[in-house]
């Protein structure tokens, strides 16, 4: 009787509990309504009974909770590109909405040094462990050490503040460090001094040592990470996580306040090999500014001094603060020719110096002093992007390009051409277009001739993408994979890209490569009734590289093809297509067993690679228009011809040779018929049948026509092959 709490009458939406109350009988008894707790309400994890509100509020009963304790403030999100470290801060977020004319910053409240400087010194020592090469990695440590502190709960203020940003209030000395890093972009870190065993050493990692995190998980720890530690070890991670076990208490007594700068890079690499996303990563990654090291110190040795009490030391500082100096020369002219945006040069100057920028000189020749929280800034297109969107990006005037009359002429390169020609052929002959990443794991790149120190990425997404393709097929045969892995047997994939096999522009080359898996063949994939699916050969992907290369102007009967293939073809079951000795355009065939299995990818898979850049270029015709059919009114004649070859002896030199003996009558060669055993395989021999067919143009062959034809056909099979007509 006479407790004050919150209600929440039928049809409120119950945020904790994720319900709207509905009327209902509770325990035989319909209730309308319920009394909350925090925790329903989500002001805090406390479930443990009802709300309880001071009793001088209730002449407000009947109103809306969260207008009586001030809860409805506006709700602002802030989505931050990486480069703007300045407003992982409160305040650097202020200084933008002041500068661009909504409100007025406030000044920070001075310190006094008089103020939070002890008598004492520091009864811990501090030290710098680096080695020469890695004194870049934490150049400055400083710490205060507080004694007999009165640790307990925050001021409702500041416990307000952190629950308006989503955190949770844990004690005093926690909730300040929390405090400073929302608010000025400066992560700080509380020590038990108690828990502190000799002197705190800044260091790189060793492998094998571990440490429990503030999270209640234990990390390893390797010779690229910073590290804090004592005698025991590790304390905690360099700007990124401290350790459970000098964490402080509602029992802690006595502590050392640290602040310190880590180093952006080496703070990225440790938190993502730990996998740990902390406040204060986010902002030691992003570049804290280091200048305020020692003004965070002294700010938090304030309040834990108001808050908790105690009696503070002399700060200790291992190192110096970086003091980064930049000064830009510039040019408010700039403004106008980068954006179009005309701005006197009084106000391009007041944004800046709102802004925090230091500026001096005469307009034309201003000297800019970049703020040390701003280490995105190096040039004078940074200026101008600053003044710009203070400015408004919505006051830049839209121009539009000059256009000419009459119709535009053709915007695509021959080369852009080319591909989109090679990509239509494939498309239309059964291939499903994919698109996979351009980096691949070393040891994949290495089975298709990469995996070169020069093609390693510095800073690879993960150590999965961690090499420059050297070729389309490593992305196509593990995307080939994951659909066989879901039942897709039968897969015909295509890309087209770069491949990289070295760092000049020359070892850049444009290629499109394809696979083809089960019984996806060009006449259909699957199994039928009127017979069994036959899996994909060599032969079929030959075809693909031919549609390629004559979508791209070439006659595939000009080229060359041999069996010097690299390795990742089957040695055997493989070809490479050549224009003279040199040139080559494309490989084709089955892909080698091992490679297969280096990729977990199951075998009887063909592949190939077209290599655009190297085919050359088609010769312009004088004329767009297509030269007229010609009217053939008389049908073709067809005769079959077999040969006796040496084995060694390819299908495509006969047919060369047989279209070779008269070029304007004979319109076709083709194989229809190859027999390599018995007697003939003995004698390192094989039969060859092609099918030639014979155009009359002018009138009917006579017999005689015919037999001139067919006997020069033998002759010029005979003279280029060898080979001899089969009786």
């Amino acid at each position: 009787a006479g407790m004050l709490g919150v209600f929440a009458p039928i049809g409120t939406y119950v945020p904790g509990l994720d319900v709207t109350l509905i009327l209902k009988p509770v325990r035989g008894v319909v209730s309308n309504g319920m009394m909350c707790s925090d925790a329903e309400l989500q002001l805090s994890e406390d479930s443990e009974g009802i709300i309880d509100v001071d009793l001088a509020y209730e002449d407000r009963v009947g109103e809306s909770y969260c207008d009586v304790m001030g809860l409805n403030d506006p709700v602002l999100d802030v989505g931050l590109t990486p480069n703007r470290a300045d407003c992982t801060g409160v305040r650097g977020i202020a200084r933008d909405l002041a500068a661009a004319g909504l409100g007025t910053l406030k000044p920070l409240a001075a310190i006094s040094t008089g103020d939070v400087e002890g008598t004492k010194a520091c009864p811990i020592a501090i030290k710098l462990d680096f080695s020469e090469s890695d004194a870049h990695v934490c150049p400055v440590f400083a710490g205060r050490v507080v004694n007999d502190v009165s640790n307990g709960p925050s001021p409702d203020w500041l416990a307000k503040r952190l629950r308006a940003i989503g955190l949770r209030p844990i004690n005093a000395l926690v909730d300040i460090t929390n405090y400073i890093s929302f608010d000025l972009g400066r992560p700080l870190h509380v020590y038990d001094l108690d828990k502190l065993k000799g002197p705190v050493r800044v260091r790189m990692g060793a492998e094998g040592e571990t440490f429990l995190g503030l999270d209640g998980k234990t990390y390893e720890i390797d010779a690229s990470m910073c590290v804090i530690a004592d005698k025991n070890g590790p304390l905690g991670l360099g700007g990124v996580m401290g350790g459970e076990d000098s964490g402080c208490t509602l029992e802690t007594k006595n502590v050392l306040i640290e602040s310190a700068w880590f180093d952006p890079i080496t703070t990225a690499q440790t938190g993502r090999k730990t996998g740990l996303v902390t406040d204060a990563r986010y902002r030691f990654e992003r570049g804290v500014d280091p200048q305020s090291v020692l003004p965070g110190l002294d700010m938090a040795t304030q309040m834990v001094l108001k808050f908790t009490g105690g009696t503070p030391s002399k700060r200790k500082v291992a190192g110096k603060p970086p003091a980064p100096k930049n000064v830009i020369a510039f040019d408010t002219r700039h403004v106008l020719q980068l954006t179009g945006l005309e701005l006197k040069d009084a106000q391009i100057k007041s944004i800046l110096e709102a802004l925090g920028f230091k500026v001096t000189g005469k307009s034309k020749a201003l000297k800019v002093s970049v703020p040390t929280w701003r280490p995105d800034v190096h040039g004078a297109a940074d200026l101008v992007e600053e003044v710009v969107r203070i400015a408004g990006l919505d006051n830049i005037p839209s121009i539009p390009l000059p256009r000419k009359s009459g119709v535009a002429r053709a915007v695509l390169t021959s080369t852009q051409k080319r591909a989109r020609r090679s990509r239509r052929t494939l498309a239309g002959r059964g291939f499903t277009e994919a698109i996979t990443w351009s980096f691949i794991t070393r040891d994949d790149a290495s089975l298709f001739g990469g995996g070169s120190d020069a093609l390693e990425l510095s800073n690879p997404i993960s150590v999965e993408m961690s090499s420059m393709r050297p070729s389309l097929l490593p992305g196509l045969l593990t995307a080939a994979q994951r659909n066989r892995n879901r039942g897709f047997q039968d897969v015909a994939l295509f890309e087209q890209g770069h491949v990289y096999h070295g760092t000049k522009e020359q070892d850049q080359r444009l290629c499109a490569s394809g696979i083809r898996t089960g019984t996806a063949r060009l006449s259909g994939a699957g199994r039928h009734w009127d017979g069994d699916g036959t899996a994909v050969s060599v032969f079929d992907v030959k075809a693909d590289v031919f549609a390629v290369l004559s979508s791209l102007g070439l006659d595939p009967l000009k080229t060359q093809v041999t069996r010097e293939t690299p390795a990742w073809f089957h040695p055997g079951r493989s070809g490479c297509v050549k224009l003279g000795p040199k040139n080559v355009l494309a490989y084709f065939g089955e892909i080698h067993p091992r490679v297969l299995k280096s990729l977990d990818v199951e075998p009887g898979v063909c592949g190939f690679e077209v290599f655009i850049d190297a085919v050359p270029q088609e010769k312009k015709k004088k004329s767009r228009a297509r030269k007229a059919m010609p009217a053939m009114d008389l049908l073709p004649i067809r005769r079959d011809f077999a040969f006796v070859l040496d084995s060694t002896v390819s299908a495509s030199d006969v047919i060369k040779a047989a279209k070779s003996a008269d070029k304007k009558r004979i319109t076709d060669v083709s194989v229809f018929d190859v027999f390599e055993g018995g007697k003939l395989a003995s004698e390192g021999k094989k039969s060859l049948a092609i099918e030639v067919t014979i155009q009359p143009i002018d009138s009917t062959f006579t017999d005689q026509e015919i037999d001139d034809i067919a006997s020069q056909v033998i002759a010029a099979v005979g003279k280029s092959t060898g080979g001899e007509i089969r009786g």
